[in-house]
């Protein structure tokens, strides 16, 4: 049984899943200590990698590892978007869509949407975009330019209306995130989801 377990088959595997163990291990501590007080050592520990030695043979520093992260966070978004956006044409379906797809990345992966709300990422990796700038949220303002156009949202400069909408979502989330509120994510969707939208629908007399 032993000789089987050290097949190279098996061996390479495990190798290959190493650098997403690592990354999953410092996820989780960037959200709970910061990156800044994280340390590599602290990562190999999280990671039960048998040394730091180890880890360096997948990333050569704290730094490759949160570009690493940033970079798989945001592909991914990324593509959720475009999926959503394929989904129906729709600007309200496809914002709600979006809200609900960030409750439940809040329920289900919380250190994900750390990363993307709360880590001060332009700290540690300053030539990365910030979240606004991304091209997923450039997408997006595209969903508010076209709401906008077809009467959903209200006749105001989109970027106004993105930021009322999220600003109520990203508040709520962090919440959330920061135990201010202290139920699941998706105890308080619904309400979330009305207040930011009510804030910019056509038919709102919020202004």
């Amino acid at each position: 049984m032993d000789q089987e377990l050290d097949t190279p088959q098996i061996i390479s595997e495990k190798k290959a899943e190493m650098p997403d163990k690592i990354l999953l291990a410092a996820l989780s501590l960037f959200a709970k200590k910061g990156y800044f007080t994280t340390s590599l050592s602290d990562i190999s520990s999280a990671a039960n990698l048998t040394s730091i030695s180890e880890l360096y043979q997948h990333y050569p520093d704290k730094r490759a590892i949160a570009y690493t992260l940033y970079e798989h966070i945001f592909d991914n978004l990324n593509v959720s978007i475009d999926d959503i956006r394929r989904r129906t044409d729709k600007p309200s379906e496809q914002l709600r869509s979006i809200v609900d797809l960030l409750f439940k990345l809040t329920d289900d992966a919380p250190h994900i949407v750390n990363f993307l709300l709360i880590a001060k990422t332009n700290e540690f990796l300053p030539e990365q975009k910030a979240l606004l700038d991304s091209p997923a949220f450039t997408k997006i303002y595209k969903i508010f330019q076209h709401g906008i156009k077809t009467g959903e949202i209200r006749n105001i400069d989109p970027m106004l209306a993105m930021a009322y909408f999220f600003g109520i979502i990203s508040n709520t989330l962090h919440l959330i995130l920061t135990g201010k509120l202290d139920k699941k994510a998706d105890a308080y969707l619904a309400q979330t989801w009305l207040a930011a939208w009510n804030l910019i629908e056509k038919k709102s007399s919020c202004f």
